[in-house]
């Protein structure tokens, strides 16, 4: 659970991604959202669970989003 509720946490529209031991900086908040969701919807198994995880933290607001 998190320590801060997700509606007090800035909105910032830079975001770190690290998905497949990759880490990725996105500056803006939304296209990372569209990647993740795209692979959320296109892939399968293990891959979809990893791709969804950091989808939801995005979509929470967090700076940082592993899978």
């Amino acid at each position: 659970m998190l320590r801060i509720p997700e509606l007090a946490m800035p909105r910032t529209r830079k975001v770190t991604t690290v998905y497949n031991s990759k880490k990725e900086v996105w500056n803006d908040r939304e296209k990372a959202q569209d990647f993740f969701l795209r692979q959320m919807m296109t892939a399968e198994g293990e891959e979809r669970d990893r791709a969804e995880c950091i989808y939801i933290q995005l979509v929470h607001g967090l700076d940082k989003c592993e899978d």
